[in-house]
């Protein structure tokens, strides 16, 4: 066999590896459906909910919605030595990851998942068949500020600046990552918000564990595996 034959064989193993250990943490050691399904087939349209329009304030589309996340000074959490992270990816992504606050590691990377939570976050993508890199990542707030004051009127500003961010960027599916993102766009905690399909921008959303809490309450992977199958299926 030549050498880039084996690389291939090599990393094609290492990744249906991440994916099996992602399915056996997650309770999954049996099929789960006999019926083949295509996880990425976007939901129907006329199962979107009818959405206001825009501020006239707002940007017209992603490219100036990002260059505006990039350099406007009031932003909720902008305090002081806060740091700043953007969102990646590109517009109509097969699934938007809206993350909680950022962490230390998303700081230091500059992402809006990081370190070991994005590892654990690529192997739930490869769960449900999207590649890491097809996916749009964002967080709630594109600021990293401990200990920085964070009320109600904070959140309903992040609400509304996260609704304008998913109508923009046209995800299929969108995932919330924590308790904040649930709170902002279902208005309900991530114990009431999960287990249901809600429409956010017209968007087929699902609430479910950031990866941070994955890693420290590994018990509670089996939920999340539960909320990756309702999001990727039709029902609801």
């Amino acid at each position: 066999m030549s050498g880039t034959s084996s690389d291939t064989e090599m990393i094609d193993r290492r990744a249906a590896a991440g994916l099996l250990r992602w399915w056996l943490d997650a309770g999954v050691d049996v099929a789960v459906g006999e019926q083949p399904r295509d996880w990425r087939r976007a939901a129907p349209a006329s199962l979107a909910n009818a959405v206001a329009a825009p501020p006239a304030e707002a940007p017209a589309d992603l490219f100036a919605f990002r260059e505006w996340l990039e350099t406007a000074a009031d932003l909720p959490l902008d305090d002081g030595g806060a740091r700043r992270i953007l969102p990646l990816g590109a517009e109509h992504a097969p699934i938007m990851l809206l993350a909680d606050f950022p962490g230390e590691q998303e700081a230091s990377e500059g992402r809006p998942v990081a370190g070991d939570s994005w590892t654990l976050a690529t192997r739930m993508l490869g769960a449900i068949g999207i590649a890491p890199e097809r996916a749009y990542l964002a967080t709630l707030s594109c600021f990293h500020a401990p200990g920085s004051k964070f009320g109600a009127a904070e959140l309903e500003r992040c609400a509304a600046i996260a609704r304008d961010h998913v109508r923009l960027a046209k995800p299929e599916r969108l995932l919330l990552f924590g308790d904040a993102p649930a709170r902002a766009l279902t208005g309900q905690p991530l114990a009431a918000a999960r287990g249901r399909v809600h429409r956010i921008e017209g968007v087929r959303t699902v609430a479910t564990f950031h990866p941070r809490w994955l890693l420290q309450r590994p018990s509670d992977k089996a939920l999340a595996w539960k909320d990756l199958i309702l999001l990727m299926s039709d029902e609801g």
